[in-house]
């Protein structure tokens, strides 16, 4: 999808009747196209060249207006954004803007009520920036009847400054693990993430004080979030949840500016010990999420099925599957057009999962709906997923009988992947291909001795305690013990389940 594709579908109904309108005011010709390419785009015609522009003449009046509205769109959404918020910062940024006007036109007194007020508003949302153009703002008409000594203003610009610089070191050292992060992930680079990080405090000189805030907390933990995934290994990350838990408690106030980390922190809590297997801790965490959620609307709607996903996990993994599926279902359901794909691509390839360990052939169906590249996937959803969905496509139309078509996607991923994994020394996904290889080939195979020693041997191995690789195990146990691969799953956890409370 193009840019200005994506700009439009950003737009709801009453959006779009707005936008329409916004061009109308802004046309003085009557001949210009902005209207007739806006219509083109919501109906997908893939025609709108021709029918905008004699082909002779086309090409470059074309793309001319299209770089027109867009440009007009972004100008529409960026007031739209700016009147309809009504969040603190917007409202403090309002104030500034107000102030500064009012400055400009001598109406002092009221002017530095604004900016006493956007300062308050700045400050107690930690919106440092804002704070320094609105400090400076005042400094500069410090000179005035009725401002504010000039020394206590500069003590506060400077104090100020120094915070500015504790938060930029902040980003910059996110920004570093971010990219360590994606060459740990696509290029199999050997690192210890507390080294990692300990590194990384040091080199950007970050003090101890300013890692204990939501925002700080909130980097760390997806940081190490993340490398949990990588390594399929939750355990390495558990004094980072302990840290993280230590600081929640210590909260005694929660702001309402704080309410995006504060969420996102509960989800990455809720997400490890769903990896844990600690089930009811997640579902817990996920309570309180939901809690968090129910007090914003637009949070609501950001965090809505990725707690879905986890509630569907927490319930399919304690043996409620009907219920998780259910669940999945009406989520997809109900998503909306501005729905993350990533959300709900997630969801949907649960579902599929859920459906197949289950022995339901609506596992098919969903896997067709699935349809973008792997091209696709692998930017927007990581080499590890897209490496798991095509593993389970393999399974799942083996599983019901598509063998040909199972074993060409077979030969497919090892081209595709096999040099990949060999690079980031994921060797068992290779060893349980084989596996799977032998099976397809020779379904008795599954009742030798050999065979299924080596199955368990991977079932018992510490580094495929992970729910995830357990559930793709539980598929090849299934196949000789003439059960759901479900029952199997659930037996493997509960064996395997070594967890203590944490």
């Amino acid at each position: 999808m193009d840019s200005l594709s994506e700009l439009v579908n950003l737009l709801n109904s009453t959006d779009k009747k707005l936008f329409r309108q916004y061009l109308q005011r802004k046309n003085k010709r009557g001949d210009v196209k902005n209207l007739a390419l806006l219509d083109l785009l919501e109906t997908d015609d893939i025609s709108s060249l021709n029918k905008l522009y004699k082909p002779a003449k086309n090409n470059d009046a074309y793309h001319a207006l299209r770089k027109r509205l867009q440009d007009n769109l972004l100008l529409f959404l960026s007031q739209k954004t700016f009147e309809s918020s009504h969040s603190d910062t917007y409202d403090a940024l309002r104030l500034v803007v107000v102030g500064r006007f009012l400055l400009e036109n001598d109406v002092v007194k009221v002017a530095f009520k604004c900016l006493d007020k956007a300062e308050r508003l700045a400050e107690d949302l930690e919106q440092f920036n804002l704070l320094n153009e609105l400090l400076q703002l005042k400094l500069q008409y410090a000179h005035l009847e009725g401002a504010e000594a000039l020394e206590a203003l500069t003590a506060r610009f400077m104090q100020n400054q120094s915070r500015m610089q504790s938060e930029a070191k902040l980003n910059m050292a996110y920004a570093f693990l971010r990219q360590e992060l994606q060459e740990i992930h696509l290029e199999g680079k050997i690192v210890n993430l507390s080294t990692l990080i300990i590194t990384t405090i040091r080199k950007y000189k970050i003090s101890v004080q300013d890692l204990m805030t939501y925002k700080s907390i909130y980097q760390i933990l997806f940081i190490a979030n993340e490398y949990a995934a990588i390594q399929q290994n939750y355990g390495l990350i558990e004094r980072y949840v302990n840290r993280t838990n230590q600081f929640m408690q210590g909260q005694a106030h929660k702001k309402q500016s704080y309410l995006f980390y504060h969420i996102s922190i509960l989800y990455f809590l809720a997400n490890f010990h769903l990896r844990r297997k600690n089930f009811a801790a997640s579902t817990t965490y996920l309570k309180e999420m939901m809690d968090l959620m129910a007090t914003d609307s637009r949070y609501y709607a950001v965090f809505y099925l990725r707690h879905q996903l986890l509630a569907a996990l927490n319930l399919f993994f304690t043996g409620f599957a009907n219920d998780a599926i259910a669940l999945l279902q009406q989520s997809l359901s109900n998503t909306k057009q501005r729905s993350k794909p990533e959300d709900m691509e997630d969801l949907r390839i649960c579902l599929a999962m859920f459906l197949a360990l289950c022995n339901d052939r609506g596992s098919l169906k969903q896997l067709t709906l699935l349809t973008r590249t792997d091209a696709w996937y692998e930017k927007k959803m990581g080499m590890l997923w897209t490496i798991r969905k095509n593993l389970m496509e393999i399974l799942v139309q083996a599983q019901f009988g598509n063998i040909e078509l199972a074993v060409s996607r077979l030969n497919s991923f090892r081209r595709r992947y096999k040099k990949y994994l060999l690079k980031t020394s994921e060797e068992r996904v290779l060893l349980f291909l084989r596996l799977v290889e032998k099976h397809l080939q020779k379904p008795d195979v599954i009742f030798e001795p050999a065979y299924t020693k080596a199955v368990i041997n991977l079932a018992a191995s510490a580094e495929n305690n992970d729910i995830f690789t357990l559930s793709f195990i539980a598929w090849l146990i299934a196949r000789w013990e003439k059960k759901t691969a479900y029952k199997v799953v659930l037996a493997l956890i509960q064996d395997n389940n070594d967890v203590q409370g944490i």
